[in-house]
């Protein structure tokens, strides 16, 4: 993945956990709205938001690996912590 794309990534898997870490009702259907899959969102919620329950953020890291290539792109790893 490209350091930008990565970046975008981080975003919005920091703003999913950070809501699904409610687990209520209302927590559900806002991750649904965006995550479409059921088989994810419910992964999310049953695995992963309750492993940071007790973090302020910060779930994921990114790290460089080099340019690509084709076109030196910078490429990196994105994962969570």
């Amino acid at each position: 993945v490209t350091i930008p794309m990565a970046k975008e990534v981080r975003a919005m898997a920091e703003k999913m956990i950070t809501i699904a870490k409610d687990n209520s009702l209302h927590s559900k259907r806002k991750v649904m709205a965006y995550i479409t899959k059921e088989d994810v969102a419910k992964k999310l919620f049953e695995d992963i938001a309750p492993k940071y329950k007790d973090v302020n953020g910060g779930y994921t890291r990114i790290i460089k690996t080099g340019p690509r290539r084709g076109d030196a792109a910078e490429m990196c790893i994105i994962e969570l912590v």
